[in-house]
C-alpha cells in the first residue's frame, strides 16, 4: 500500500506517521486505512477525507487522502467538577468554565479527566466532546459527562500475597471497611499507607472485579523481614587504670511473627562504669479489633552496688492516621538503695506519673540504609514521688526527634534533637537522667553523664559512595544541668564514621573524640564503637 496526499507537503506529513504497507487480505489494508484516517485526526487534521482507493496493479494499492486545515488549539468549555490542579498540569489557559488544549494532546487529557472521575466513585462515567464548532481557523467544543445511575459500596475485601495480613489493620489502619461507597481514588490513597508499615509493603495497586450486584476490592501485600538485632562492641583506656575496657549491648525487636502486627523489643546493655539495663517493651495494635493500641513495658537498672530501679509503663494508645499517634499511660517506678546506709540524695523513694505522648512518623522505605526519614515523639508526665514518706509533686518531659535532608542522591545531613528534664523542688541521685554513648552524645562513656535537665543534639553530614556504603562526619553538642551538684556543663563529640549494608546486616564504625567546654581534645578520650543491625 501507498498512502499519498493533495501534494507534496501532505505526502510528507503521511509518511511521517509510518504506517504498515504491506497485508494478508484485503480486510487488513482497509483497518490499516482507517488507523491513519484516526492518526490524521488526532494531529489536528479533523477534516481528513479519504478520497480515493485505487488498485495500481496485483501488489499495490495507492490510497489518497485529503488532509485540509490542521487544527492545532481548542477551546473546551466546561460546567462539570473538576480538579483545576490536575487541568493546570495537563492544559493552557485554564479558567473555571473552560481550558485549551493542543489537539494532538487532547485524547490523553480526555483519558487522564475520565480515569479521575472514575476513580472518585463513578466508574462507569464518560466524557465526550459535544457541540464542536469551526469558526474562523478556531475550535471549540463542550465537554460533557455520561453517568450511569448506578451506586456501588465495597462488598469484600480479598489481600493477595500475603493472605494472614492482620484483617484488623484493614479496618482500623487503613479505614477500608465493606459497605463503604466506593471511591478507587481514595482507596489507592489509603492503601499507599501499606509502606509506613515495617512488616509489610504494597507490591502493585489496588484492583477492583465488578459483578452484575458486588463490588470486590483486591489489595496486593507482601510481608518483608522486619525482626532485627542490633548489638555493638565499644572500647576504650580507664583513665584510673590506663587499661583497655570493653562494654557493649544488644538490642533484639521481633516484628509480626504471630501476624497480628504485634511488636516486641528486648534491650540488655553492660558498660564499662559497671552499670546494667534491662528493658522489655511489647506492642499490642487493635486490640480485640479495637482502634486502640496496648503498650507495656519493664526497665531495669542497676548502678553497680549503689542503686536499681525498676519502673513498669502501660499505655493505650490511638492511631489518628497511618503517620500520628496520641497516647495515655502511666509510669511507675521503684528504687532500692543498695548501700548499707541512705543519703539525703540517695535512697529507696517510689514514683508514679501520667503520662501523655504524641508521635509522628515518616519513612522513606525505598531506602535500606536509611529507612525513617523523620521522626518527633514527646513526652509529658505529671505525677508525684514518695521518699521517706513525703510526698512531692514532679513534672518531667521527654523528646526525641530526628530528620534527613537529602540533598540529592548521594549527599544528606542527619539532625537529632534528644532531651528530658525532670522538674522537682528536691532530686535524688537514683532518679536523674543518664545519657551518653553512642545513642547520645558520642565519645562518652555509656550512661556516664547524669541530668535533671539535658538536651543532646547529633548531626552527621553523609555521602553515599554506592547503595550500601556510606561514611560520616561526628559534630555532638550537648548541655546539661545537675541541680544536686549545682553544675551546668556543655559537652562536644567530634570524629567520624562510616556504614555498610551487607548481607549479615548494617555494620557501623565510629571513631569519636569528647571534650568538656574548657577542655582540650585528647586522643586518650577518644572512643571507637562498632555495631552491627541484622534483620531476619
Amino acid at each position: 500500500m501507498k498512502a499519498v496526499g493533495n501534494d507534496s507537503t501532505e505526502t510528507k506529513i503521511i509518511d511521517s506517521l509510518g504506517y504498515k504497507t504491506t497485508f494478508k487480505d484485503f480486510s487488513s489494508l482497509n483497518i490499516e486505512t482507517d488507523s491513519l484516517k484516526t492518526r490524521l485526526q488526532n494531529l489536528g487534521y479533523l477534516a481528513t477525507n479519504l478520497t480515493n482507493l485505487s488498485r495500481v496493479n496485483d501488489s499495490l494499492y495507492k490510497v489518497t487522502y485529503n488532509l485540509n486545515k490542521r487544527y492545532n488549539l481548542v477551546r473546551v468549555s466546561y460546567d462539570i467538577d473538576i480538579d483545576k490542579k490536575l487541568l493546570e498540569a495537563l492544559a493552557k489557559n485554564v479558567e473555571d468554565d473552560y481550558f485549551e488544549v493542543d489537539i494532538n494532546n487532547l485524547e490523553r487529557v480526555l483519558t487522564i479527566l475520565n480515569k479521575q472521575i472514575s476513580e472518585e466513585g463513578d466508574p462507569f462515567s464518560t466524557l465526550r466532546l459535544t457541540n464542536i464548532i469551526h469558526d474562523n481557523g478556531n475550535l471549540t467544543a463542550d465537554l460533557q459527562i455520561t453517568k450511569k445511575d448506578i451506586s456501588r459500596s465495597i462488598d469484600s475485601i480479598i489481600i493477595k500475597g500475603y493472605e494472614k495480613f492482620p484483617k484488623s489493620f484493614i479496618k482500623r489502619y487503613l479505614k477500608i471497611r465493606t459497605n463503604q461507597p466506593f471511591n478507587l481514588y481514595s482507596i489507592k490513597e489509603k492503601t499507599a499507607a501499606l509502606d509506613n508499615l515495617r512488616f509489610s509493603r504494597q507490591i502493585r495497586e489496588p484492583e477492583v472485579l465488578f459483578t452484575k450486584d458486588s463490588t470486590i476490592i483486591y489489595i496486593y501485600v507482601e510481608k518483608v523481614k522486619s525482626n532485627s538485632f542490633d548489638g555493638f562492641l565499644g572500647f576504650g583506656t580507664n583513665e584510673d587504670t590506663n587499661k583497655l575496657e570493653f562494654d557493649g549491648y544488644l538490642n533484639l525487636i521481633l516484628n509480626n511473627n504471630l501476624n497480628f502486627g504485634e511488636s516486641f523489643r528486648l534491650l540488655y546493655k553492660s558498660d564499662e562504669n559497671d552499670q546494667r539495663t534491662f528493658d522489655v517493651k511489647a506492642n499490642l495494635p487493635y486490640l480485640f479489633g479495637s482502634p486502640l493500641d496496648v503498650e507495656l513495658g519493664l526497665n531495669i537498672f542497676r548502678k553497680d552496688s549503689t542503686f536499681s530501679n525498676v519502673s513498669q509503663t502501660a499505655n493505650i494508645a490511638y492511631n489518628i492516621d497511618p503517620r500520628n499517634r496520641l497516647g495515655l499511660g502511666i509510669f511507675a517506678t521503684t528504687s532500692s538503695n543498695l548501700l548499707d546506709n541512705g543519703t539525703s540524695t540517695l535512697d529507696d523513694y517510689t514514683s508514679n506519673f501520667y503520662l501523655a505522648n504524641y508521635t509522628h512518623t515518616r519513612l522513606q522505605n525505598y531506602d535500606a540504609l536509611f529507612p525513617v526519614n523523620f521522626l518527633f515523639d514527646i513526652s509529658a508526665g505529671f505525677g508525684k514521688r514518695t521518699f521517706e514518706s513525703v510526698d512531692e509533686a514532679q513534672t518531667r518531659f521527654t523528646l526525641n526527634t530526628y530528620k534527613i535532608f537529602n540533598l540529592n542522591q548521594r549527599n544528606s545531613i542527619y539532625a537529632r534533637i534528644n532531651g528530658a528534664y525532670l522538674d522537682s523542688e528536691n532530686y535524688l541521685e537514683n532518679e536523674l537522667f543518664r545519657f551518653g554513648g553512642i545513642n547520645s552524645i558520642r565519645g562518652f562513656e555509656e550512661n556516664s553523664l547524669t541530668a535533671n535537665l539535658f538536651a543532646v543534639l547529633n548531626t552527621e553530614y553523609r555521602y553515599r559512595l554506592n547503595s550500601s556504603i556510606y561514611v560520616h562526619s561526628v559534630i555532638d553538642a550537648s548541655y546539661s544541668e545537675n541541680n544536686i551538684a549545682n553544675t551546668k556543663s556543655k559537652l562536644f563529640g567530634f570524629g567520624f564514621g562510616f556504614g555498610l549494608l551487607s548481607k549479615a546486616g548494617l555494620f557501623k564504625f565510629n571513631y569519636t573524640s569528647a571534650k568538656t567546654e574548657n577542655q582540650k581534645f585528647r586522643l586518650s578520650d577518644s572512643k571507637v564503637h562498632i555495631s552491627l543491625t541484622a534483620q531476619f
